[in-house]
């Protein structure tokens, strides 16, 4: 693996300067990665609240934005010391997602977009979307240039995340970095997976090396298996990427942000909450579910979710568990936290690592005869318009 790029953290100095996404100074350069159902307002309120760093709101489809859905546009809610807010968009037609991201700038919804060319799901890729849709050259370019060119005049930066390719036979991460790079896109982030990896096995971070000694003009950012602070500097000194962006991760952690600004500073703390920390935690994500549903029961159903990757690691046992996953109200959830153990120390190894499912290899689905060519079939143009589904990932 080329470490030519490497940098050798030092004691009380910074891993890395700051990240520049166009106008935007982020000065811990990680990311949190949009993923659906996890990073709204409230969530990403509690990452903010532990460290810096860009904090990217959920996806939504450039179709649902044009047509004013009121999910799509709710989920563009950000709070006021939000800076910059971060809207990632997905979309497989260029006159759509360039109007889409019009609407985003023209009427400052959002101060940075990202475009989302990593979703996995077999619902997108069997369209020819999410993360097989960069195979047609084409097509990937004039998303990514109509994309740049609706949010240039308002001074609004456009990046990019992508997975390798299809599978390790269908690579086109470092053609389609170059073709971002030309386009005027301000950074690219790679998911070192291929959609037929999913979410298994181990990220292959050679990839991001090899991206980096590829596309030289705009940032590169690492992503895969960043599961502590301690993860996110190897990521750096192996690969020589501009900074990290931490997806399943933070989930029930979002004190991991901490850690990441800590060690990017050179600084040795890291966070190690006992369960009456974690309790606290809970509580104050459900307030904050709470207010941004302004439904007490829809924000505790989202809530519950949570509570496997909040307690992963910690003594708490079945019935605990299963009545904290079933909360209906605030009260009730107030009550099942008191009843912990708040005393318990932080269990070490036990609560970190990998969390969420990784699933297993998938041949990916893609449309018949999709991979015969580079270049776009006209009969494929309707159908890939299908693909603009209510899904994430990446």
């Amino acid at each position: 693996m080329s470490t030519s790029a490497s940098v050798q953290p030092v004691p009380g100095q910074r891993l890395l300067p700051p990240l520049q996404v166009g106008p935007h100074t982020i000065e811990t350069p990680v990311e949190l990665a949009p993923m659906a159902g996890v990073t709204n307002k409230a969530f990403r309120t509690l990452c903010r609240e532990n460290g810096g760093g860009l904090f990217v709101a959920e996806m939504i489809t450039s179709r649902a934005l044009v047509e004013r859905n009121p999910v799509a546009l709710h989920i563009l809610t950000f709070d006021e010391s939000e800076s910059p807010r971060s809207a990632q968009v997905y979309g497989v037609d260029p006159a759509t997602v360039r109007e889409a991201v019009r609407i985003i700038a023209s009427e400052n919804l959002a101060d940075h977009v990202d475009l989302n060319f990593g979703c996995p799901v077999p619902k997108v890729t069997r369209k020819g979307g999410g993360a097989v849709l960069p195979w047609k050259r084409d097509l990937f370019t004039s998303i990514v240039h109509a994309a740049v060119d609706a949010a240039k005049p308002y001074d609004v930066p456009v990046t990019i995340k992508m997975r390798k390719g299809i599978d390790d036979d269908h690579l086109t991460y470092l053609e389609a970095g170059l073709i971002a790079q030309d386009a005027g896109v301000a950074t690219v982030a790679l998911h070192a997976r291929t959609a037929a990896d999913f979410y298994s096995g181990t990220a292959d971070w050679e990839s991001i090396a090899r991206l980096k000694e590829t596309v030289t003009e705009i940032p590169v950012l690492g992503n895969g298996d960043i599961w502590s602070a301690e993860d996110a500097v190897r990521m750096v000194e192996e690969t020589g990427c501009d900074g990290v962006v931490v997806g399943r991760g933070c989930q029930g952690r979002p004190w991991l942000f901490a850690d990441l600004q800590a060690a990017f500073e050179g600084r040795p703390e890291r966070v190690t909450p006992g369960l009456g920390e974690v309790a606290d935690t809970i509580y104050r994500h459900g307030e904050l579910m709470v207010e941004f549903y302004e439904d007490e029961s829809k924000g505790m159903r989202d809530l519950r979710k949570h509570m496997a990757w909040y307690l992963k690691g910690y003594a708490v046992g079945g019935d605990a568990r299963r009545a904290l996953a079933m909360v209906s109200t605030l009260e009730e959830l107030r009550g099942h936290l008191a009843a912990l153990d708040h005393d318990a120390p932080y269990p070490g190894a036990d609560a970190e690592g990998p969390r969420g499912r990784a699933g297993t290899p998938k041949k990916p689905h893609v449309p018949y005869g999709w991979l015969d060519s580079r270049d776009l079939d006209p009969e494929f143009e309707a159908s890939l318009r299908e693909a603009e589904l209510s899904v994430s990932g990446g």
